[in-house]
């Protein structure tokens, strides 16, 4: 913060200086960007000029002050929380912007209220990006995936500044325009959701390697580590590594055992279930996965029916090392599963939001910085290089032959799982998910004519065209 405060000489500005918009913040001044910041809270102003140091940033507690350091046409970065705090900070920002202007939201945001938005800022002439930022305070610093979505032309502003600022994967930016309108939160949405299934299957097979295996922690660790130095690869595996190796200051014990077995959600999980429910795509591995988080929050409920329930006899009696070697084939086959489903959603939001999305681009952007990254996302991006309107990545030729290789492995997890008495309701869900999905008949024919007996909501047949209504009851 060297530089003296001289009017309209920042290139952009960030509102939010906690933990995520200071470390981006100083990621863009690291890169040759001048930075002016915006906190109501001086704390974080001040820290703010101690970390930029000699880089080109300022602070400002005040709004007016923070505006007047910005270079016209402004452009604005938010990062701060979803919701009424978006919407506050908007309305304290517009009575010192100008046509022209360019506000950014780079945090969570429910992809409806970004275009809500967009449409009553664009009314004022003030431009509007809705920026999925993934890579938590590592990422934001150093590197993250970042998605964004809105007028081409705003975006352009900023590319620049963008593609320095993103994680680099063989020299490439892990950023791209995904589309207009709400495209760049609609995206981080199903990212969040693919996130929230991988780690489900990651704790199942953790607890199925614990209490099944009776592996200790230092074997879980080796089991990860060498996941990870395959085809397993993935920042969620290899954060997991350190996790099981992490000891506690407290009681020197291995912190993990000290974690209370209760997980916790923003919103971004319910959203993406709700919103595959709407526009009516499965999506079972990521609602389980949601769904799991609010049920380990009943830990009273929990113990009482742990207490009434005889418990199956959790242990594997059989050979260790091979079911490891199944447990990490079902493992893969369960996460193509999970990127098969969020991928899939997304090509029937982009036809109804018109976002025409790239997906090969999506997937490319996810390859760094992101919290899903995993070599997984090189044959993804293959798949829709072949095919760019594939529909669902269990019909590509390469994906689908890895899935068929590992059912058996899957089939053998699950059904182990289940005679034990081991909740893997994430590897279920996805072995259940493929049956369906690669079954050329399903018994639906007999729910329709359930719908129609009690309600007459008629039903099609397979050797007539149009509707059709029965009366079912005998006379």
């Amino acid at each position: 913060m060297k530089k003296e405060l001289t009017k309209q000489q920042y290139e952009i500005g960030m509102v939010g200086l906690g933990v995520m918009g200071r470390n981006f913040a100083l990621n863009m001044a690291d890169h040759g960007f001048s930075v002016a910041g915006y906190d109501k809270d001086p704390a974080k102003v001040k820290a703010l000029g101690e970390e930029g140091g000699k880089r080109d940033v300022h602070g400002a507690t005040n709004v007016q002050d923070f505006i007047e350091l910005l270079r016209a046409p402004r452009a604005i970065m938010m990062l701060v929380p979803a919701g009424p705090p978006v919407d506050s900070v908007i309305k304290d920002l517009l009575p010192h912007l100008d046509e022209g202007d360019l506000i950014i939201d780079a945090g969570n945001s429910y992809f409806k209220d970004t275009d809500v938005r967009a449409s009553d800022l664009a009314k004022k002439g003030i431009r509007f990006l809705g920026v999925g930022v993934s890579g938590g305070e590592e990422g934001a610093r150093h590197g993250p995936s970042i998605m964004p979505g809105g007028p081409k032309e705003a975006y352009e502003r900023v590319r620049p500044i963008f593609e320095a600022a993103a994680a680099k994967v063989s020299g490439d930016p892990c950023v791209t325009w995904l589309g207009p309108g709400s495209a760049g939160h609609f995206v981080k949405m199903v990212h969040n959701g693919i996130e929230y299934g991988v780690m489900q299957l990651l704790a199942e097979n953790y607890d199925v390697m614990k209490r099944g295996l009776g592996l200790n922690n230092d074997e879980v660790h080796d089991v990860f580590k060498a996941w990870n130095d395959g085809e397993l690869n993935a920042y969620l595996v290899e954060i997991s590594i350190d996790i099981f190796s992490k000891q506690d200051e407290k009681t020197g014990k291995r912190l993990i055992d000290e974690i209370l077995d209760v997980a916790k959600q923003k919103g971004t999980g319910m959203w993406i279930s709700q919103s595959a429910m709407e526009l009516q795509v499965p999506i079972p591995t990521i609602d389980l996965a949601v769904a799991m988080r609010d049920l380990s929050v009943f830990a009273k409920e929990r113990e009482q029916a742990s207490a009434m329930y005889q418990q199956c006899k959790s242990e594997f009696m059989i050979d260790h090392d091979a079911f490891l070697t199944q447990l990490g084939h079902a493992f893969y086959a369960a996460m193509i599963i999970t990127y098969a489903q969020g991928m899939a959603l997304l090509a029937v939001a982009s036809d109804k939001y018109k976002y025409h999305l790239d997906l090969e681009a999506v997937a490319r952007i996810w390859r760094g910085g992101c919290i899903i990254r995993a070599t997984l996302l090189e044959d993804i991006c293959a798949a829709f290089r072949v095919k760019r309107d594939l529909p669902n990545l269990l019909l590509d030729s390469n994906l689908s032959r890895k899935v068929m290789e590992h059912q058996a492995d899957l089939r053998q997890v699950v059904s182990q799982a289940a005679e034990s008495g081991i909740p893997a309701p994430g590897l279920m869900v996805s072995l259940g998910y493929l049956d369906a999905y690669r079954s050329a008949w399903l018994p639906d024919n007999l729910i329709q004519a359930q719908r129609d007996y009690f309600g007459a909501h008629t039903y099609e047949r397979i050797d007539a065209k149009g509707t059709f209504h029965t009366i079912w009851e005998k006379p």
